[in-house]
């Protein structure tokens, strides 16, 4: 990761007006101060999404999203910091010094900046040959799929001319070496044959990483040669089990959830009905990979899968994967129809929506395809296939969650709650459950609310000081950022009040001192409480001063907690900070 100074990163930031930058992706408008629009990170309708010019800072009041305008560049664009300041930076026509590499660093970035370059000078090849005469066979062939030149345009379809050496000749010609092109996977050198191309008589598929670079390609092969579809073979800047196709597209769709496809056709069909939303793997099985790459972007993923017995295995394989990364997913019946495309030709758009609605939720979609295995009719199997339900109930930790789906399994197979209830924990005292669950303490709850309400009341109280930099002599007379609990909330008052000893008060800067994406989205949210000073001066006084108090005696309390039993001094000066507390009162204009 190249490394930046500090005073560089925020000359780039501030050279880049938050409220220009975002309202290149979202519409905006002015209310007041602060400027809305759709939040472009989840779906909504009403917008949650506020961009202040004062703080230079986002946030949305809808899903917390947050920061300054290299978080947002970030988390829009997907790139990674060094990313995001050399976007900003070209934007603002400020020259970056070079990043230090070393030789074989420098000689590995190279190569793949060639590598890409090498690729979408195929792509571009490709998509001129589709709309030349020799393209004519791939054409009709997109057209009778009935794409229309708009949605081929999008995608950047196109077409490996007949000669297996055409695209060889083509890059040849453009400069490209011999050993380039062969780490590019798109063609093969060898003594014998020469140079010769692996994609040729095909309709083409540019697959794009999530920044929109060509890294490799799907080819169809027209007329009956083998294989029917190809795929680019894995290289420097393609990794099959780490990019979705269509996902440089779905990452900024307004949509809920993911489409997840299982072939390029698939996607492209979804996509020009207006589900914009929809992604395949590339020709390899779903991965792990693939699913920490869709929790960037979703916590729901669809599975819209072909419905003959190769899809229905390719859904009950990948439905683990997404549960383990954490990601809810559910089933898409696709019947009577063999997958979306098809589907989507015969029944249309709102059908499929209404399909989406009733996806099936993935637990119940695989008991149901469990149940196949056994002969409900006959009691010894009917049995066996409910002994085979409670061992998988028992996936389920927590006792609540496990009931919910015991209660959906009785209601759909007609056998009674108690009794399920009864195989499941008898599999459970087999399996050991009792000893891996842990019950939450009575207290906890109390505990987790009293916490939320004092995290709001230091929110607030930082927000204010942004807002009205004037109360900073009135607040810093009692509290200093030692007292403001949790290290995130520390160091961000730490940073607020150092800024304001030196007479600048700059929020969006206090974000870039956060390295991780995630701290930077909290550290937005300290400064944005959403709870504004009353307007009438004693009213003001004393939200004020309650919320000092608070804050305040939450200070006191942690230091007694962490206090040496022995230090009598030091009880004796927090009871007597906590008896002042009573007569505090903060007067301000």
């Amino acid at each position: 990761m190249a490394f930046y100074p500090e005073e560089l990163i925020e000359e780039v930031r501030s050279r880049n007006d938050i409220v220009d930058v975002i309202s290149g992706y979202v519409r905006l408008q002015k209310k007041g101060s602060t400027y809305f629009g759709l939040c472009p990170f989840h779906n909504e309708k009403t917008p949650s999404f506020s961009v202040s010019p004062g703080k230079q800072m986002y946030y949305c009041f809808g899903c917390g999203a947050g920061g300054n305008v290299l978080t947002f560049v970030m988390q829009y664009e997907n790139f990674t910091f060094p990313e995001a300041i050399q976007s900003l930076a070209g934007r603002a026509g400020i020259t970056l010094p070079e990043r230090e590499m070393s030789t074989e660093q420098r000689q590995r970035a190279d190569r793949r900046a060639k590598l890409l370059e090498i690729n979408k000078e195929a792509a571009k090849y490709f998509y001129t040959l589709l709309r030349d005469p020799r393209g004519e066979r791939a054409l009709t062939y997109f057209q009778k799929r009935e794409l229309t030149a708009q949605t081929m345009q999008h995608f950047g379809l196109g077409y490996a001319d007949k000669y297996s050496n055409d695209l060889y000749r083509y890059l040849k010609k453009k400069g490209y070496s011999d050993d380039l092109l062969k780490d590019s996977g798109l063609v093969s050198v060898d003594e014998t044959r020469g140079g010769y191309d692996k994609f040729w008589n095909r309709a083409m598929f540019p697959i794009m990483d999530v920044n929109h670079r060509v890294i490799g390609f799907g080819g169809r092969v027209m007329g009956d040669g083998e294989p029917k579809y190809l795929n680019s073979p894995e290289t420097m800047i393609f990794d099959k089990s780490r990019n979705l196709y269509g996902l440089n597209f779905a990452r900024s769709s307004k949509r809920t959830g993911i489409l997840l496809c299982e072939g390029y056709m698939d996607v492209i069909a979804l996509h020009q009905a207006g589900f914009d939303n929809a992604v395949a793997s590339l020709g390899t099985a779903f991965t792990s990979g693939h699913a920490s790459l869709l929790k960037r972007y979703t916590k729901e993923v669809y599975l819209t899968f072909d419905s003959d017995g190769a899809g229905v295995r390719a859904a009950l394989r990948a439905i683990p994967i997404l549960k383990e990364a954490g990601l809810t997913a559910k089933v898409i019946d696709m019947q009577p129809h063999k997958d979306p495309d098809e589907f989507i030709k015969a029944l249309g758009a709102e059908a499929y929506q209404k399909r989406i609605d009733a996806a099936e939720n993935s637990f119940l979609f695989e008991i149901r395809m469990l149940e196949r295995d056994y002969d409900l009719s006959d009691p010894e199997s009917k049995t066996a296939f409910f002994r085979r339900v409670s061992e998988r109930l028992l996936t389920f930790r927590e006792t609540l969650e496990r009931e919910n789906y015991i209660e959906a399994i009785t209601r759909r197979y007609q056998i009674g709650f108690e009794q399920l209830r009864s195989m499941v924990n008898h599999a459970g005292t087999r399996e050991g459950i009792a000893a891996r669950e842990k019950p939450l303490p009575v207290r906890s709850r109390k505990t987790k609310e009293k916490d939320d309400g004092m995290n709001q009341s230091q929110r607030m109280l930082l927000t204010w000081l942004i807002e009205e930099p004037s109360m900073f002599d009135a607040v810093g007379a009692y509290i200093t950022p030692e007292d403001f609990t949790g290290e995130l909330y520390r160091q961000a008052a730490g940073a607020l009040y150092e800024q304001h000893s030196r007479g600048e008060l700059n929020p969006a800067r206090i974000i870039s001192l956060f390295p991780g994406e995630e701290q930077q989205r909290e550290v937005a949210g300290l400064f944005q409480a959403g709870m504004r000073l009353p307007d009438d001066s004693r009213d003001r006084q004393k939200a004020l001063t309650e919320t000092v108090r608070r804050v305040k005696q939450n200070s006191i309390e942690a230091q007694m907690r962490q206090l040496d039993p022995t230090d009598i001094a030091g009880l004796q000066r927090l009871m007597e900070d906590r008896k002042s507390l009573a007569k505090l009162h903060i007067y301000i204009d």
